[in-house]
């Protein structure tokens, strides 16, 4: 398959310290036309504009991830994304959100990170990458109060609220959730997803689809992912994945 656009990696994840250059060299040999790499503080966000400075088909996001809203350096990371954003591969704004099933930080700094980095957004005209886990409420009042450019990356909530996200103007980022075993709402939102809305990801090194669920993903696994899409909606699998990389660039808006 050709044309693959993955909308979300980590690359600059220890898991790939040992051979990193050597899979994204690979890359391209296998089908990957683009990746945008996120960030989640301002060490991954500095190492992802690196990785994109090396690799010509790898884009970057970054941002304070709500993991690290705690961090004593978070503030100060946001306050300069304005000239860290500025970089000239540098896409999005992410990965920022809300993540009430780990809280590693408190809920109310969690916000106030969110909320800072969803209004500069706004501002400089960047989509977001938003996580949210178990905080649907917060998370769509936000959105809807800033009302971004974006995608709500790794989806899991159900077909209602993906509607609320597509009605906000934003899109759905599906990986490989959509092949495991006891997979039912992801399956329901991935048949519901306008076509002019949807994304694919892998968010690797973790969520591996299925024939390689618990093992290190990398973007050449996104094909399975695509051919269940593409079986649920009754197309083909480069369907799909040449309708999610026009909406990856169109998102992001790379032109090269």
């Amino acid at each position: 398959m050709k044309n693959i656009f993955d909308s979300h990696t980590h690359y600059d994840d220890k898991a790939f310290d040992e051979d990193r250059e050597q899979i994204l060299a690979g890359l391209p040999a296998q089908g990957i036309c683009g990746v945008v790499n996120c960030g989640s503080d301002k060490k991954s966000s500095e190492d992802s504009l690196l990785l994109s400075d090396r690799f010509p088909f790898v884009f970057t996001a970054c941002g304070v991830h709500p993991h690290h809203a705690s961090q004593d350096d978070s503030v100060n990371f946001v306050k300069i994304l304005p000239v860290v954003t500025a970089a000239k591969k540098c896409v999005a704004i992410g990965e920022i959100g809300l993540d009430y099933h780990y809280d590693f930080a408190p809920r109310d700094v969690q916000q106030s990170i969110f909320e800072a980095q969803l209004a500069l957004a706004v501002e400089l005209d960047l989509p977001v990458v938003v996580h949210n886990r178990e905080a649907h409420e917060d998370t769509l009042r936000l959105l809807e109060k800033y009302k971004p450019r974006g995608v709500m990356h790794c989806f899991s909530g159900s077909v209602e609220t993906a509607a609320i996200i597509v009605k906000f103007g934003m899109y759905i980022g599906l990986g490989g959730s959509v092949t495991f075993k006891n997979a039912k709402t992801p399956l329901d939102v991935a048949r519901f997803v306008p076509a002019e809305r949807l994304l694919i990801e892998t968010d690797c090194p973790y969520m591996a689809p299925v024939p390689f669920r618990g093992k290190r993903c990398t973007s050449a696994f996104i094909p399975y992912t695509a051919e269940k899409i593409a079986e649920l909606r009754g197309v083909t699998a480069q369907d799909i994945l040449d309708l999610t990389a026009k909406n990856a660039r169109e998102l992001f808006r790379i032109t090269d």
